[in-house]
């Protein structure tokens, strides 16, 4: 009997995940070319332009240094719209109703979910790598670790987008976060600058910016350089990502705000 269950739960998670991937792969000229798109932009205007200018920061050409950063903020920025809007669309359309009364599971509907999410962030971190090499040499420190990172990342932010969607009552609700909260805290997380840099002042409060460990041990893996050590970056991202889960699935299987 159980046998069995786990693989009723199998079959709607596979099914929840290829809906998910369809529905962004379908509109691809939206949901993946702008990533592209942005990031040229950036390699353009920040690296080779004003990089030339720049030089080299922690013994890294600056273009090579702005690569893991970009990167990032793609994957960051795609992971969660991509799980906010859709999540929000379902509640909106009510067939999350359908789903919820389902024999799915909350652990099922919230690994959908997010698992869509994840291969969008995966998806979109490739075509700015390819972007990058355009530009960079792109090297990569640790494979292992760049791939850890990515994927714990997507993870983290699809799972926020899933709780903003669940707290959402319109459009205008999903948009608030990623707007003044995500975009302002990953630019001030060191995208584009070592905190060292900075008087110590503002290096104190950007340490206090999550954002800024996850963009760090990402830079760590790729470029082998970092304002901290990798074991610190590695901990606080692990540590957000299953504070995020477990939160979100405590929402999901009591019905915060998605059942009446």
């Amino acid at each position: 009997m159980t046998e069995r269950a786990d693989a009723d739960h199998w079959v709607a998670y596979t099914t929840l995940v290829t809906r998910e991937v369809r529905r962004f792969m379908r509109i691809w000229v939206q949901t993946l070319v702008p990533a592209g798109v942005n990031a040229l932009l950036y390699f353009v205007i920040f690296g080779s332009l004003i990089g030339a200018r720049v030089g080299e920061l922690q013994g890294v050409r600056y273009i090579d240094y702005l690569v893991p950063g970009i990167v990032l903020m793609s994957v960051i920025l795609n992971s969660y719209n991509n799980v906010v809007s859709s999540f929000f669309s379902a509640k909106q359309q009510r067939y999350l109703e359908e789903i919820l009364v389902s024999p799915m599971g909350s652990v099922a509907v919230l690994a959908g979910y997010v698992s869509g999410g994840v291969v969008r962030g995966l998806c979109v971190g490739v075509i700015v790598l390819a972007v990058a090499s355009g530009f960079s040499d792109i090297p990569i420190h640790n494979v292992a670790g760049v791939f850890a990172y990515t994927v714990l990342t997507a993870t983290l932010f699809a799972t926020l987008g899933l709780m903003n969607a669940v707290f959402a009552r319109n459009f205008d609700d999903i948009s608030i976060v990623p707007n003044f909260v995500l975009t302002p805290l990953t630019y001030f997380g060191g995208v584009f600058y070592s905190i060292s840099l900075l008087p110590p002042f503002w290096q104190v409060l950007s340490e206090l910016n999550p954002l800024f460990y996850i963009i760090n041990g990402f830079r760590h893996s790729m470029l082998g350089v970092a304002d901290i050590t990798s074991g610190v970056a590695l901990a606080v991202t692990s540590l957000l990502v299953c504070a995020a889960l477990g939160l979100a699935w405590w929402m999901i299987d009591r019905g915060i705000r998605i059942k009446s």
